[in-house]
């Protein structure tokens, strides 16, 4: 929501690739749409009040003072609406709450884990130096207490930049409590500081109480920590068991490794990032291997956690093994916070513990709207303001705009990163048939000039029939950021012409992506070949 908060930008508490892609609307629901706008009052007009003459107290509610409900509540209130935002705290802290205003993103997600991700990579940095000739260098320790204070600063910081600066210039009422849903105009306030509860009444509800991690009931599971509570932990674990194929799991396996703990990675599958392209997992597993501690289980699945005398945790995999370990972290999944929105009182749909609604964000009920992760559609920071300010600009603006989730760019921040941005080569050769892909694997000029094995991966995705590039993915030093251009030139269209005439910046790895020229190899009619001499072959034939 604010320039000071720009590393938000991959709140990568997601369910999958960002190559998620959904229909744009059809003629009827544009139609729809138009009758929607047109019945809703103008930005100059609003009075909270219905068609049947009916006051409310205000024109939105938000319940969730997270990525999309801050960004709809501040474009709504633009809009000349009355807007009250609550969220259950206004200053991060621990259990029972976790996240406050800003979100999980905020609070225990992607800007603390973004810090420890910096963080991180320090040692690596200076392990490099003697090849550069710096001479004695060396990473030191790391301080978990000091950077614990320091991020606890932050994150108050921005804490405060959201209540007193966003939200409070734009107009919104925020007010410290939960919601719950009281029929599809009303909902009861859960006041935080004295337990009462108040009811207020509104034109439209919108509900973005985002996700929470899952633990699976396994014994000894109350002993596992999740995304939450690492950002809280007193002391650094000296050695700590991850349990996750999911980015969760691979950035703080990456992060804690980085730090100096002993980390052992345990993953259920045969290989981790389900749903992101096939080369970018295998790359990244290589890349863990051969360039940092981590030790890689697939197929190794805990089925007890034991807590001993001394603190200390084991773990039994259901193969018999185990090993003892400060603590035990699960990112085995999101679900949505779906307990205590009274959701029926308003006949308010679910699908387990998440609430389907359409292009516009409108539930079942059309007084009632949802937008991020509780959603289940892409769990991205970007995606949820995307989706708040489509929801405010078309309920209140006077506007038409549907979500739009094509060519979604994302980022995975282990070392090194994995930036993605539209279909995977499994995905499109589905959908397309007929493609050229481009791939290049090459040591980049850091880590070759001192030595290190660490290679880079570039890969594009083009349809044949178009020469549209339909999917990037990229295994870099400073993916995210790389990605975010290349996002936009995906988004609007690109060809592998535009690629190919575009001039390259030199010396830099981004390069590569318009210097490929050859094909790496092709599919034609959904089908691997090496060359098209192989298709005029069996054409011939």
């Amino acid at each position: 929501e604010n320039r000071t908060t720009n590393n938000h930008q991959n709140c990568m508490f997601q369910r999958s690739s960002a190559a998620a892609f959904q229909v744009r609307p059809t003629a009827k629901t544009y139609l729809r749409a138009m009758n929607r706008v047109a019945s809703s009052a103008s930005a100059s007009s609003l009075s909270a009040e219905a068609s049947n003459g009916e006051s409310y107290d205000y024109d939105l509610v938000v319940i969730g003072g997270g990525s999309g409900g801050v960004r709809a509540s501040r474009i709504a209130a633009g809009h000349g609406a009355k807007v009250a935002l609550l969220e259950s705290k206004l200053k991060h802290g621990v259990s029972p709450y976790f996240a406050a205003i800003g979100g999980t993103c905020v609070n225990v997600g992607c800007v603390p884990k973004k810090l420890m991700v910096f963080a991180s990579r320090y040692p690596g940095e200076i392990g490099e130096m003697a090849g550069y000739g710096w001479e004695g260098a060396t990473p030191g320790e790391f301080n978990w207490d000091t950077f614990m204070a320091a991020k606890n600063e932050e994150i108050t910081r921005l804490n405060n930049v959201y209540s007193n600066v966003i939200l409070k210039n734009a107009g919104v009422e925020i007010i410290e409590a939960t919601g719950s849903l009281d029929g599809p105009n009303a909902v009861n306030m859960h006041i935080t500081e004295t337990g009462e509860t108040k009811k207020v009444t509104a034109k439209k509800i919108l509900i973005g109480v985002g996700g929470w991690p899952f633990k699976p009931s396994i014994p000894g599971i109350e002993h596992a920590i999740t995304s939450n509570e690492i950002f809280y932990l007193k002391e650094q674990p000296k050695s700590m068991v991850v349990v996750g194929g999911g980015f969760i799991a691979l950035e703080f396996a990456t992060i804690m490794d980085g730090l100096g703990t002993d980390v052992k990675l345990m993953y259920r599958g045969d290989l981790f990032l389900r749903g992101f392209d096939q080369d970018m997992r295998e790359h990244l597993k290589e890349e863990m291997t051969n360039n940092s501690n981590i030790d890689l289980q697939f197929n190794t699945d805990p089925k007890e956690i034991i807590k001993n005398d001394d603190g200390s945790l084991t773990v039994v995999t259901s193969n018999g093994d185990s090993v003892t370990v400060d603590a035990v972290m699960y990112a085995t999944g999101r679900k949505g916070k779906i307990e205590g929105l009274n959701l029926e009182s308003a006949g308010v749909e679910n699908s387990g513990s998440f609430i389907p609604v359409n292009e516009y964000s409108e539930t079942n009920v059309p007084s009632v709207y949802a937008v991020g992760d509780i959603t289940n559609r892409i769990a991205l920071t970007p995606v949820a303001l995307m989706e708040g300010h489509c929801m405010a600009d078309t309920v209140f603006g006077g506007m038409d705009r549907p979500s739009d989730h094509e060519y979604v760019a994302a980022t995975v921040f282990t070392t090194p990163e994995i930036g993605t941005v539209g279909y995977t080569e499994e995905q499109a050769a589905e959908k397309f048939g007929d493609l050229d892909v481009y791939k290049s694997r090459f040591r980049p000029m850091k880590h070759s000039f001192p030595k290190s094995e660490m290679y880079t991966l570039f890969k594009i995705i083009v349809d044949a029939a178009s020469d549209r590039v339909v999917g990037v993915h990229i295994a870099t030093d400073g993916a995210g950021e790389m990605m975010q251009g290349i996002g936009i030139a995906v988004k609007m269209g690109a060809t592998k012409k535009d690629f190919d005439n575009t001039i390259g910046i030199h010396p830099t790895s981004a390069e590569e992506l318009v210097t490929m020229r050859t094909p790496s190899y092709y599919y034609r009619g959904g089908k691997k070949v090496d060359s098209l001499d192989e298709v005029k072959e069996a054409v011939a034939a």
